[in-house]
């Protein structure tokens, strides 16, 4: 089968662009011939291209392996709910800092702000399959929006979506209606030719949202409003930002990232941090630049200044001077000096 990906821009929102996972560590394995795989897409997910017939599905397909493997896919988030269903052997999985080893019959879903992962960092042998459904949201706190397709009662789909929305859970033991669901989700798969089977994936995709209905409701799943609040959208941004604090942030661009506008974030930062925005920030870039010059000797002021988000290597000393009261080659001396005496008096 072809396994292309479309290099298009899948979401933006509120000024932030959001891309679809590439898989490339999957695709490098199908074009070894270490799996079997079959996938419907659109974006850059691999597989044959989905049509417009189902808008607001972005993958959905399914991998064998029947063989040891060498890859995994590591931590990355989906631009939509992910739903997993390993349906035979075993699979080493991680979902916001949580590992498990699924086994047949687990499913797992994951929302848009969920980092996850397949493989520890291989993947195992089993076959497993996958839904990916766009909803229109980044963040925890935003309005979902279900394909227009999707033909759940209105009351049947606020329930399954403040179920999803309001608690944490990870992993679920699903029944055979849900395996035998998946299966015949990827026998249309297999035999679809562009968009040949569009009517039958969209019945199916209904029948596993009420399968997946039935069983949260049979789990009494406890739900909590707090996980919905625009709050916990800028504490997970602010988790993130240690990640890029070398972008050209701004309070605006900051609050774009989080979702939320500009006075709610800054409120929400400060009752968290109990710091403004920017204050915060240029802490971070101070701390990571400590970090820095400690453990990257060979590396120059200006080239930790840039890491670090400093838009020159005068500001990044004065800012540090500030912070730490000594210059970041002061601050590096001393931590070399330090170092020198511990070796000199362990050698006696």
């Amino acid at each position: 089968m072809k396994i292309n990906a479309q290099q298009i821009t899948p979401f933006e929102s509120e000024g932030v662009v959001y891309h679809a996972d590439t898989c490339l560590p999957l695709i490098d394995a199908v074009k070894r011939n270490k799996l079997k795989f079959k996938a419907l897409a659109r974006y850059t997910y691999p597989g044959d291209r989905l049509t417009d017939d189902t808008l607001g599905l972005n993958s959905v397909g399914y991998w064998d392996a029947n063989e040891p493997q060498d890859w995994g896919l590591d931590w990355h988030r989906n631009e939509g709910i992910e739903i997993h269903f390993l349906e035979s052997g075993s699979m080493p999985y991680s979902q916001e800092g949580k590992d498990m080893l699924l086994h047949s019959n687990s499913l797992t879903i994951t929302r848009p702000w969920e980092a996850h992962k397949v493989g520890d960092p291989k993947i195992g042998m089993g076959k497993f399959y996958w839904v990916i459904l766009d909803l229109g949201v980044r963040r925890p706190h935003q309005k979902w929006v279900w394909p227009d397709w999707i033909m759940l009662a209105q009351q049947d789909l606020e329930r399954l979506t403040a179920i999803l929305r309001q608690n944490e859970r990870v992993h679920w033991k699903a029944g055979n209606k849900i395996r035998d669901c998946f299966q015949r989700i990827s026998h249309v798969v297999n035999t679809d030719d562009n968009g040949s089977n569009a009517s039958r994936i969209r019945l199916l995709i209904n029948q596993l949202l009420i399968l997946i209905l039935d069983l949260l409701n049979a789990e009494d799943v406890k739900l909590n409003e707090d996980l919905i609040d625009s709050s916990r959208s800028v504490q997970l941004f602010l988790k993130e930002l240690d990640k890029n604090l070398s972008d050209d942030w701004t309070i605006g661009r900051m609050a774009k990232s989080a979702g939320v506008g500009l006075t709610r974030f800054t409120h929400h930062c400060k009752r968290l941090t109990n710091l403004t925005p920017m204050r915060y920030l240029m802490i971070k870039r101070v701390e990571m630049a400590k970090k820095l010059l400690i453990e990257s000797p060979n590396l120059s002021i200006t080239e930790i200044a840039f890491s670090c988000g400093f838009s020159t290597s005068q500001y990044f000393s004065t800012v540090f001077k500030k912070h730490e009261k000594c210059t970041p080659i002061a601050y590096r001396e001393k931590f070399l000096l330090e170092e020198m005496a511990v070796e000199s008096m362990s050698a006696y």
